[in-house]
């Protein structure tokens, strides 16, 4: 379920939330997986589904936001650089997270969603420190300049 959640989420991403700023489909992907921790917090073991296609979902967002919002926040100029920059300390993260979630089940066991819940609301957090441009100028002002140029 956590494949096709991924997928739909990313074609629901290039047909109607690719017209929004990417912050705000980041924003959408990092409140995906809390979501999914609540209902299945509230309803058990029979809401497993719902946390599933919420999760997978949110991974299918954040995959194509590692690329757009780094471009929509910083523009084109040097981008390769800045995503290298950008992406190293994730894939650090993403290379130790099995062994950190997997250290933490033993002393938490199903509480430790609630440990990658809060992560995701911080992340959440975080985003919210960046401003979301205006409708006018949706890709920032270094696209908007780059769009001008010959």
């Amino acid at each position: 379920m956590i494949g096709p959640a991924q997928v739909a989420a990313r074609v629901l991403e290039a047909s109607t939330l690719g017209k929004i700023h990417p912050l705000f489909s980041t924003r959408l992907a990092c409140l995906t997986h809390p979501v999914g921790a609540c209902v299945i917090g509230l309803f058990g073991g029979p809401a497993a589904a719902a946390f599933a296609l919420l999760d997978g979902a949110g991974n299918g967002l954040l995959t194509i936001a590692r690329g757009t919002l780094p471009l929509a926040i910083f523009g084109p100029e040097n981008y390769g650089y800045r995503l290298g920059l950008l992406g190293a300390p994730s894939r650090v993260c993403q290379a130790l997270a099995p062994l950190g979630f997997s250290l933490l089940i033993d002393p938490l066991g199903g509480g430790v969603v609630v440990v990658s819940s809060i992560l995701s609301l911080v992340a959440f957090g975080a985003l919210l420190l960046i401003p979301m441009p205006t409708v006018k100028n949706a890709m920032g002002d270094a696209s908007a300049k780059h769009a001008r140029q010959p």
